[in-house]
């Protein structure tokens, strides 16, 4: 059932401030990306002024009065976001100089229903879940199980990529910093026709690389969980129990998990919701992430991680107990890759990550690290850690993305640094969540509108069959009535073909990655019948040829 968002009141806040007690870009989408102005340029004359005392109000101190200013103004704000995207609800948290200054919940957890949003409510983080897991790979390297730098073939042998020379020289750094050659987002079709992860991660095997062997950067769910489920075996553990034992309940994180099931299981749950034809609902699909686990898995709620964001401003000690070495730690947040290379070296800012980590620098040259997450069935998440000024800020939401979290955390950020002009984020951001959006299998082809003049197809027989490659298995193409179906999975799922023009059909995905109609054309054999079809959709994550498979 569709439902419309309500408006909300001015503030309607489930907060509370803890006080204080004296003793981590961004996301996909950075402050450079947005325009937020060009790195400072870092000459021995600008090192030797930062030697120099800095009055507590100069632009891009953080302070403990700019923090104040940004807490008090955090209900207003997230007010206004929701109310100008209909997000359903929203939760925040802020942490500086070790203590935690603000946990807050916003809105509901499910539209039509008054339960509220608190500082409790568990959310989907989607992609955050990958920083998680580099804390999490970070301990077991910082007890000596296994290294940054230790190679898959040495503690996974069975693992294996496209090229021989990756398969047996690629290590839990290049996996986590997207460097491995592995095509961007390569495997996750796989997840959404479900498919196992064991299965996903032998198959990664049969992708074709995007760019040579460390000299690119692409990102990959399923090469990073390929690295935290090595890593996992290297300390003798599942992943999902490691990062419970390593991460989770060492931090008192008693609400966060990386199964599903136990999500689901919560009563404080946030319900994700999506945008169609203009209002929000429910989604008519909910996002079961466990085969990827380490990339997009993980569960949580703002107060857990409000104490996992202290352990990594930190650098790895918690409430003066150092729970992972600092040097096990360091390499997170270190740059890795290159994951925007500047149109023009001389005016703009590189992007940068880490391990698991976005690492980029504001426009007055201090770092700054972050990620966001993003579910297009229902969930949008987003941290900033100014890690020199000990500042985080985290926000949850239970809507798809369109920038409402990293809107929120962005203001805040330019608050605590006292920028004098703050842009409105929102706009800025909505254009480029919409990009995100479009279907990119399509190649701009509009399927919905038939040719002015139409070929009949051929008889069905022409086309029916199974066909496979060595990526997607058995797919087949069989008779519904008249008409035809592609059925396709480890349990096969059906979905109806469309004539569209003689040979190709039209079929609508389902699924995290599915936007538009696909179009199946068939190549007809020399015996009449068709010996092979190429689909777009399924090409955008493999090999979209598939032939004909000879009967057994």
């Amino acid at each position: 059932m569709m439902t419309e968002a309500p408006q909300r009141p001015a503030s309607r806040p489930t907060a509370h401030r803890i006080s204080r007690r004296r003793a981590l870009v961004a996301s996909s989408v950075g402050l450079a990306a947005a325009g937020a102005g060009p790195l400072l340029p870092r000459t021995d004359a600008a090192m030797a002024r930062q030697a120099t005392p800095v009055p507590e109000t100069a632009p891009g101190t953080v302070t403990t009065a700019r923090v104040a200013q940004a807490v008090e103004q955090i209900p207003t704000l997230v007010a206004e976001i929701l109310n100008r995207t209909g997000v359903p609800g929203m939760a925040v948290a802020v942490v500086y100089d070790d203590t935690i200054q603000y946990l807050g919940g916003f809105g509901v957890r499910e539209l039509g229903k008054d339960a509220p949003i608190d500082a409790e409510t568990v959310f989907q983080l989607a992609s955050v879940s990958k920083s998680l897991s580099a804390t999490v790979v970070a301990s077991v390297v910082g007890t000596g199980e296994a290294t940054w730098t230790s190679r898959l073939s040495d503690i996974n042998p069975g693992f294996a990529l496209f090229d021989a020379w990756p398969t047996h020289a690629v290590s839990l750094a290049d996996l986590f910093a997207h460097r491995s050659g592995l095509r961007d987002h390569g495997g996750d079709l796989l997840e959404d026709l479900g498919f196992d992860r064991d299965t996903i991660l032998e198959r990664l095997r049969f992708l074709e690389p995007q760019y040579s062997f460390r000299e690119g950067y692409a990102y990959t769910n399923f090469g990073l969980t390929a690295a935290a489920v090595a890593a996992a075996h290297a300390a003798g553990a599942t992943w999902e129990d490691l990062s419970e034992e390593r991460l989770y309940r060492p931090l008192a994180m008693t609400s966060t998990s990386s199964r599903f099931s136990d999500y689901m299981a919560r009563e404080n749950r946030a319900i994700p919701h999506v945008k169609r034809d203009g209002r929000w609902q429910v989604t008519p699909q909910q996002r079961d992430p466990d085969a990827q686990a380490p990339a997009g898995g993980a569960s949580s709620n703002v107060t857990d991680l409000a104490a996992w964001v202290r352990l990594e401003l930190g650098q790895g000690t918690f409430d003066g107990q150092e729970l992972i070495p600092a040097a096990a730690l360091a390499p997170v947040h270190t740059p890795q890759s290159v994951s925007r290379v500047p149109p023009n070296p001389a005016t703009d800012q590189a992007w940068f990550y880490g391990l698991g980590t976005d690492i980029n620098y504001t426009k007055f040259g201090t770092p700054q690290w972050g990620h966001s997450g993003a579910f297009n069935l229902g969930a949008a998440t987003a941290y900033y850690l100014l890690p020199a000024a000990g500042f985080g800020i985290v926000a949850l939401t239970n809507g798809e993305p369109v920038g409402a979290p990293e809107a929120v955390t962005l203001t805040v950020l330019d608050i605590v640094q006292g920028v004098a002009t703050i842009p409105d984020w929102l706009a800025i951001l909505t254009p480029v969540f919409t990009q995100i959006d479009a279907a990119s299998y399509t190649l701009g082809r509009d399927w919905t509108t038939a040719p002015a003049s139409v070929t009949r197809a051929l008889a069905n027989e022409t086309y029916t069959g199974m066909y496979q490659n060595a990526f997607y298995g058995d797919v087949e193409i069989a008779a519904s009535g008249e008409s035809l179906v592609l059925r396709i999975g480890p349990e096969p799922r059906e979905f109806p073909l469309t004539h569209f023009d003689r040979d190709t059909f039209t079929w609508q995905p389902t699924g995290e990655n599915a936007y538009g109609l696909s179009g199946l054309t068939f190549a007809l054999g020399d015996d009449g019948t068709a010996s092979s079809f190429f689909d777009q959709y399924l090409a955008s994550d493999g090999p979209g040829q598939l032939q004909r498979k000879a009967p057994a």
